[in-house]
């Protein structure tokens, strides 16, 4: 099976897009990059330069841990955790030998269900993350007894960028999927002009929760994927073979 000639637009921050990008074309697609995310790095905050003091170093994404590594951070950490398998394999390609990584999902809740997380009592925990991010890691970690820290390196904006020509691609026959991987990138695609796109054309979604927001944001069609490249791209050519 195979996605021969089909349009998928892949909304991703550009440096990280790549992955899904090769993928799709391996399968026969176009690939459609119009990123829905740029990540502008921050003033290194101090605790990054401090990595060898903390027993554990937990990123919340590939951004954390690529803005990270250009501050010239001590590396690798004792101990990294990664939310999802895109961090995972982020820090392996960085050098990280040590990490720890849920089993199955790619969330705060899968992490914190991982065997190394629950017992954290008096341990130094660092968590390195994006602006505004999530509060749930470092609030059930500081209840289990960790002493948690937070590095805010980088934030999510939206760019400058008009989705006319990617609704006039759809408009033409030209774009059959979109691909969409957090509630902020959907809402931003939308800011951007391509309402009518996303309300109308099939939605893939790595998690329930981004799910339940493209809905509430009037998408007809939304595809819960999984939390991998590899299981958006099965996703993906499972729906299409289903309709051919």
């Amino acid at each position: 099976m195979s996605l021969a000639g089909r349009g998928v637009v892949v909304t991703r921050p550009r440096e990280l897009a790549e992955p899904l990008v090769r993928l799709l074309e391996a399968r026969g697609a176009r690939a459609i990059l119009f990123p829905a995310i740029e990540i502008q790095p921050l003033p290194a905050p101090a605790a990054l330069m401090r990595l060898s003091e903390f027993d554990l170093v937990a990123f919340v994404s590939p951004s954390a841990v690529r803005v990270t590594l250009a501050t010239r951070a001590p590396w690798p950490p004792r101990l990294a955790a990664a939310v999802g398998e895109g961090t995972r394999r982020e820090l392996e390609r960085s050098g990280a030998t040590a990490v720890v990584a849920p089993a199955s999902g790619a969330d705060s809740e899968a992490l914190l269900a991982a065997p190394q997380m629950q017992h954290v009592q008096g341990k130094r925990v660092l968590i390195v993350r994006g602006e505004g991010g999530r509060a749930i890691l470092g609030e059930a970690l500081a209840a289990r007894g960790a002493r948690v820290e937070h590095a805010a390196c980088y934030r999510r904006v939206c760019p400058k960028a008009d989705a006319a020509e990617l609704v006039q691609a759809w408009r033409g026959g030209e774009i059959d999927a979109l691909t969409v991987s957090s509630a902020e990138a959907l809402d931003n695609l939308i800011a951007m002009g391509a309402a009518a796109l996303v309300g109308t054309i099939a939605l893939f979604v790595p998690h329930e929760r981004i799910a339940r927001h493209a809905r509430s944001r009037g998408a007809r069609e939304v595809l819960l994927a999984g939390p991998g490249d590899e299981q958006m791209l099965e996703r993906l050519v499972a729906y299409f073979h289903e309709r051919s």
